[in-house]
């Protein structure tokens, strides 16, 4: 089955070659565009889920750069900077912000790199469409998934707003290379890393979550807003009670900042020496000034304007 965000991705690579044919109709001599003349290959690794953007990206820029190869991993955001910082990439995909340790091993390295936002994910927490509830709290996700939580029963759930009897609770949710197991492990339980240890672990694998969810009535998993997308009726996503009443998890409430504190912003880092090669830089102006319709063709959260406004300045400082 083809996925559906490669179907887009395809609909958007039309409309820029249409464009370009556009461009080409108006030269002089009838004749197309010259080449950009830009080659090399491009290595990035890291984050799966900032992965499928970056991929529809490196899809995008080698139709227009056909001399220039970008391949994109999917390590996690931890194994990801693991290769990053020991200077096996050109950049790395994170699903959260760069942590002490992993600074201090790139510096060790001589591993210098910026930050810049790609993108906006509205982490979600899914059930099975039959389940009743449409909201759970904060506080009701810790007590499931806490260290050393012995829930294993939605009966034992406190604070439901809706009855689902005492029905066996079975938890899918990635590894801990994951930034998303970082970034909700920190959200839910407050602090990165501690999580009760008897959950069905996916590595990298977020449709496996979904798989998992949609066999299973009685399945709960946190996965990223574009798998969500992805997989229409076939799982549902709940809103979140962060303590300020039910939100649920959308483009705008994302971007206004509602949707706490699952909301998050996603990255790329490029590296110092990646950066001072002219297809890298060609590729990170590119993802950015087209990050309106890739995130569209990927079901990611655009950026607001300031948001990516404060990204081309920030790769137009990295590059100057």
């Amino acid at each position: 089955m083809i996925s559906k965000k490669w179907l887009l991705a395809l609909g958007v690579g039309m409309v820029l070659a249409l464009g370009a044919a556009a461009c080409g109709d108006d030269d002089d001599d009838g004749g197309e565009a010259s080449a950009s003349g830009l080659s090399g290959t491009i290595r990035i690794d890291g984050s799966s889920t900032v992965a499928p953007l970056t991929s529809i990206a490196a899809e995008e820029f080698q139709g227009e750069n056909p001399d220039v190869n970008v391949t994109v991993g999917t390590s996690g955001t931890s194994g990801g900077f693991e290769k990053f910082c020991a200077g096996e990439t050109d950049a790395n995909d994170a699903s959260r912000q760069i942590e002490p340790e992993e600074k201090r091993v790139c510096s060790e390295n001589g591993v210098e790199y910026g930050e810049v936002q790609v993108a906006n994910d509205a982490l979600s927490v899914i059930v099975n469409p039959n389940n009743p509830l449409t909201c759970i709290s904060v506080e009701t996700l810790n007590q499931a998934w806490d260290n050393g939580s012995t829930v294993d029963s939605w009966g034992d759930l406190d604070g439901l707003d809706a009855d689902v009897g005492d029905e066996d609770l079975e938890l899918f949710g990635p590894g801990s290379d994951s930034g998303t197991y970082d970034y909700f492990t920190e959200a839910v339980n407050g602090e990165e890393g501690v999580i009760r240890t008897d959950y069905n672990s996916i590595g990298e694998n977020d449709n496996a979550a979904i798989n998992g969810v949609a066999g299973d009535e009685w399945a709960m998993a946190y996965v990223p807003y574009s798998f969500v997308e992805e997989a229409g009726e076939q799982v549902k996503a709940l809103e979140i009670d962060g303590g300020d009443g039910c939100v649920a998890p959308t483009a705008e409430t994302v971007q206004d900042g509602s949707y706490t504190p699952l909301g998050r912003p996603l990255f790329i880092y490029p590296s110092a020496e990646a950066l001072a090669k002219p297809e890298f830089d060609a590729f990170l102006e590119f993802y950015i000034a087209n990050q309106a319709s890739l995130t569209e063709a990927a079901t990611f959260v655009p950026m607001t304007e300031e948001q990516t406004q404060a990204s081309e300045e920030e790769i137009s400082k990295l590059i100057g």
